[in-house]
């Protein structure tokens, strides 16, 4: 056997046995200045914010109030909620117009057990809530029963949504439901729950829902420290749930889900089941609205049915589309944009909201695509361009600079006989 024919038959081996180098590398998770802006996040959530309002006395210039406090608490858990929709409709291509029923549910998982933590402490000296005294209720429902263990809550608080989604994700998803139809049964599903949650006899509360939360744990729940306590655990849950969302748009089961959202009949036509694919980022952003819902009614001290509102879900697309679309730091960054505005225009000028609300989804729909971060990113990318081309010039500049200017051509000796010289006699 020739030489030639033994390397290819070596280099035919090593292809077959290592199929993997084919593939490209998994990139990483976050490059140096996202874990550094991680880490940023982290201080400044867990240690700066709590030290500027629990050590530093009222009247100091540097003093975070417990308005503010909460306010970006609530604020934090509207972004989880945003983190979620963009995996759904930025990274998988499905708009959700319901989302904030998944959020309620997780509300009301924790509401439940909170209220059973008065105790004999409300108004009317019962086991049962207020609202069953008062509807001349003698037990409780039969969905009560485990909402006395803080550990049975928090299972319900992500079992609920998510087997809600499993279920209405999975017949949607299988009758090939899509675009604006399905967005459509999205809101259609939270309105009816909306108005289920209404009604008196179900059991939560009615128009009035659950409030007058007194205890967590045992613990008194209006304290400095508790809220303060609560407070890191949104930070923590925010940025967990961003390093989660980071490491499925990485993975292989990410890139499905964009090709899906690309074009999910080629897709299907590669040989990819996409039910699948669909059905599990749908529960797991659902799962993740649950959470935000549970942190949401501990730190704002209620919950009822409007939290399901049809209103409330399109405003969870509109931090999404004002943050930008699959770029998971936009929705946070629009989350806080939409609600810091929504609270200071609610306060000053209330009546002209949600004519702000339309006209500024109108706007970044029109005029902004990409969202605040497609923009900024695109004057960064214009800025390290003009920056390069810069660059660049100096670069031939001084090359030029540095190059030898070119000798004059020596001049060619002229002999005796070109100059008419006659030459002399040989010696």
């Amino acid at each position: 056997m020739s030489a030639a024919a033994t390397g290819r038959g070596r280099h035919e081996t090593t292809s077959m046995t290592q199929p993997s180098s084919l593939l490209p590398p998994r990139p990483p998770l976050l490059g140096r200045s996202g874990w550094a802006g991680v880490l940023a996040a982290l201080i400044l959530g867990c240690a700066l914010v709590p030290a500027l309002n629990l050590l530093l006395p009222a009247g100091h210039p540097l003093h975070l109030s417990d308005y503010l406090v909460n306010l970006c608490a609530k604020i934090m858990c509207y972004a989880v909620v945003a983190l979620a929709m963009d995996l759904i409709w930025g990274y998988t291509g499905i708009l959700s117009l319901g989302h904030g029923l998944y959020f309620a549910l997780g509300g009301y998982a924790m509401g439940m057990y909170l209220m059973r933590q008065i105790g004999t402490d409300g108004n009317y000296r019962s086991a049962l809530p207020d609202f069953m005294v008062f509807l001349d209720w003698k037990e409780l429902p039969w969905h009560w029963a485990l909402s006395d263990s803080f550990l049975a809550t928090l299972v319900l608080v992500l079992a609920v949504p998510g087997a809600v989604a499993f279920v209405f994700g999975y017949f949607a998803f299988r009758s090939r439901i899509k675009g604006v139809y399905f967005s459509i049964i999205t809101q259609a599903m939270t309105f009816a729950a909306m108005l289920l949650f209404f009604r008196n006899e179900t059991g939560f509360g009615g128009n009035n829902g659950f409030t007058d939360f007194k205890r967590v744990l045992g613990l008194p729940i209006a304290t400095p420290g508790m809220r303060m306590a609560l407070f890191v655990l949104t930070v923590l849950l925010l940025v967990g749930c961003f390093l989660l969302a980071k490491w499925i748009v990485g993975s292989k089961f990410g890139r499905v889900l964009q090709a899906v959202r690309d074009a999910e009949s080629r897709v299907m036509f590669s040989g990819y089941d996409t039910l699948p694919y669909k059905l599990t980022i749908w529960v797991v952003s659902a799962v993740m609205c649950g959470a935000a819902g549970a942190l949401y009614v501990m730190q704002v001290g209620i919950i009822n049915p409007s939290e399901m509102s049809p209103a409330n879900s399109i405003e969870m697309a509109v931090w999404v589309a004002v943050g930008g679309r699959a770029t998971l730091v936009g929705p946070v960054v629009g989350a806080f944009l939409v609600n810091g505005a929504k609270s200071w225009l609610t306060v000053a000028y209330p009546e002209f909201w949600l004519y702000v609300l339309g006209a500024l989804f109108i706007g970044v729909t029109l005029f902004l695509p990409q969202g605040v971060v497609g923009l900024w990113r695109r004057i960064g990318g214009l800025g390290a361009g003009v920056r390069r081309n810069r660059a660049g010039a100096a670069r031939e500049a001084g090359q030029q600079t540095a190059a030898p200017a070119d000798p004059a051509p020596a001049a060619a000796p002229v002999s005796s006989t070109a100059a008419g010289a006659r030459p002399g006699p040989p010696t």
